[in-house]
């Protein structure tokens, strides 16, 4: 009898721990999106002024995980800047081993905008040949997907939200 009340403590401890550590994870303070309204996100969207803010990522082979540094996309009017990370099979390696992921700057690029049950910004850069394209499917809400389409690279997606861009 005695064993079967310490069998019982042990496991109430067990199931409080778990539950204490589940609150905290919830309520750890990673960077969450400012809220945002349709109008604000038809704006970004409109004006090429938002920075996609990646937090999750997809590879085309291999398991979906959380990025736990910051990565993101700036577009404004004038320029694309990509700082993202790469996870998936590389056809080519890059001649220059500090350029893995998909890093670049692009200032000569199409945009092109449809709205569905979000909005899709596609954008190809002109000047940069390793990215076909960047897919953007970002919702009234701000929360986003990207996916990205490489030349020598599996395509890739991630997930996260858009800001304005402040730069």
């Amino acid at each position: 009898m005695n064993a079967t009340k310490n069998i019982q403590s042990v496991f109430r401890l067990a199931v409080a721990a778990i539950v204490f550590s589940l609150f905290f994870i919830s309520c750890s303070s990673t960077k969450q999106a400012a809220k945002l309204n349709a109008d604000d996100v038809k704006n970004m969207v409109h004006n090429k002024n938002f920075i996609f803010i990646a937090d999750r990522v997809n590879p085309l082979r291999g398991r979906s995980r959380e990025l736990t540094s910051e990565y993101d996309v700036s577009v404004k009017n004038d320029s694309l800047v990509s700082y993202l990370p790469y996870f998936g099979r590389a056809y080519q390696a890059p001649l220059d081993p500090s350029k893995g992921g998909i890093q670049f700057t692009s200032t000569n690029f199409s945009y092109n905008v449809t709205q569905n049950k979000g909005w899709n910004v596609t954008i190809k850069p002109n000047d940069f040949n390793e990215v076909q394209q960047f897919v953007f499917t970002i919702f009234d809400n701000g929360s986003a997907t990207l996916y990205v389409t490489n030349t020598h690279k599996d395509p890739i997606t991630f997930s996260g939200y858009v800001e304005k861009n402040q730069k």
